[in-house]
């Protein structure tokens, strides 16, 4: 096996178990302790797991990184979910995308797309689109955060409230194993979920890191969606949930 293989699928019993031991992989993998070291060190030090006396455990997070610093984390893999989540929207329909790194590649996916009527409380989304083949641009009103182009509140939610969009296209924070889709601040999950009660088909876009992350407020759970698009290492009970909901789980690279 080689060691990224084997790095992949111990991340994988890391997410799913919540932790592991050097002893346990290295007689389940059949090398020794100090290969098994060497790779959670290496996971560890790509942020991935977090040391214990004897092995590693998941980490999580329960803070909000700045909004130009996410925009720079696993800017391939979000890239790669974009254009999942694009080939999904047919040309001529109505899209709401709300706020988030993601979704701002999901825009840029959508750049060839003709006829489309796109709405967001995404400033950085409306104007990426400026100039582009999309039949009307509509941005949701109300205040705007300046940290990140965001438009969230009462405002926001009641703008919302008029339209009526084939297809939602949202971000998260967090993802919990029992299917929970979650975020940091109310006043976008507002905005979210009047996004999400607005829309005919709804799609999650998010990548796998944000597995190992808790946050506090719950946008929907994921029997609410039609599609969550990821690039993998969704864990069993999450993939259940969305099964047993009705939601169709798309991993970006697998068949």
């Amino acid at each position: 096996m080689k060691y990224h293989d084997r790095q992949d699928l111990i991340l994988q019993a890391i997410r799913k178990d919540g932790f592991v031991e050097v002893e346990t992989l290295a007689a389940e993998y059949a090398v020794t302790t100090q290969t098994i070291r060497k790779d959670l060190a290496e996971l560890c030090d790509r942020g991935l797991a977090a040391r214990t006396h004897g092995g590693a455990r998941r980490v999580v997070s329960v803070s909000n990184h700045g909004y130009e610093a996410r925009r720079a984390q696993r800017s391939a893999e979000k890239e790669a979910i974009a254009r999942a989540a694009a080939a999904l929207i047919p040309d001529n329909c109505s899209i709401f995308l709300n706020i988030g790194t993601t979704t701002e590649q999901v825009a840029q996916a959508l750049g060839g797309h003709k006829g489309l009527v796109i709405i967001s409380n995404n400033v950085n989304i409306i104007s990426s689109f400026i100039g582009s083949k999309v039949r009307e641009l509509i941005l949701v009103g109300g205040a705007v955060r300046q940290d990140d182009g965001a438009i969230v509140g009462e405002d926001a939610v009641e703008f919302i409230g008029r339209y009526k969009a084939d297809y939602a296209i949202i971000g998260t924070s967090a993802l919990d194993d029992d299917g929970a889709v979650l975020d940091f601040d109310a006043r976008e999950v507002a905005v979210s979920r009047a996004i999400l009660r607005n829309a005919r088909m709804k799609i999650l876009v998010a990548d796998s890191s944000k597995f190992d992350r808790s946050a506090p407020v719950r946008i929907c759970d994921v029997a609410e969606l039609d599609y969550i698009v990821t690039d993998g290492g969704a864990p069993k009970s999450f993939i259940t949930a969305a099964k047993n909901g009705g939601a169709k789980v798309i991993v970006v690279g697998k068949e």
